[in-house]
């Protein structure tokens, strides 16, 4: 038995080799499809979904990194999760932008108001010769600055959505939303109610 335990260990060794070097084809072309899925999506995928399209490169170097070391079998199955994934992006890319679309909806149904109502009032405030009880000219020149601020900001933030960039549109146009609030209550407006 002794004479004949190399043979059988180089036997053993050949047939994991040939074992492994038969998902080398298989993992390689799965690696290949995973990246062209990634690159399918990836332009649109980056704008909403940015950490998951990040995970996906992630896995996607892992899995090289496997075939890389000869781990075949097991750049296969992970490559498999990858072009998965990768195809998910673009239904998780839609569906965030989706509503995205509809919280700028949203805010543009109700910010251009509120910048409208904060005008009006600065306007039959200036008509007035003398200032409400609760108001005085620090307070009144604040609002007439923040009024100047936040029509600029939210002509950023129409020219970002125009633009396509969706989620600095809508931090920009929550800036406004949030001084614009500020500024009606510093005037005595009464701010509209938060949309459930």
């Amino acid at each position: 038995m002794r004479k004949y335990f190399p043979v059988i260990a180089v036997v053993v060794f050949g047939l994991f080799l040939v074992a492994c070097s038969r998902d080398k084809g298989p993992a390689e072309a799965e690696i290949k499809a995973a990246e062209e899925a990634l690159n399918a999506s990836k332009a649109e995928a980056s704008k909403y979904v940015p950490d998951q399209v990040k995970s996906v490169e992630d896995a996607l170097k892992g899995s090289k990194d496997q075939f890389a070391k000869g781990e075949y079998t097991a750049a296969l199955t992970s490559a498999k999760d990858v072009s998965a994934k990768a195809k998910d992006l673009g239904s998780a890319a839609a569906a965030k932008k989706a509503e995205m679309t509809k919280s700028w909806e949203d805010m543009s149904g109700s910010v251009p108001k509120m910048v409208e109502d904060i005008k009006a009032k600065l306007d039959g405030l200036a008509k007035n010769k003398k200032l409400p009880k609760n108001m005085d000219k620090g307070k009144l020149e604040g609002a007439k600055a923040g009024l100047a601020e936040i029509t600029q900001t939210w002509a950023d933030a129409e020219k970002a959505f125009k633009d396509g960039n969706m989620a600095d549109a809508l931090s920009k146009a929550t800036t406004v939303k949030d001084k614009a609030n500020e500024i009606m209550i510093t005037l005595g407006i009464q701010p509209p109610p938060p949309k459930v």
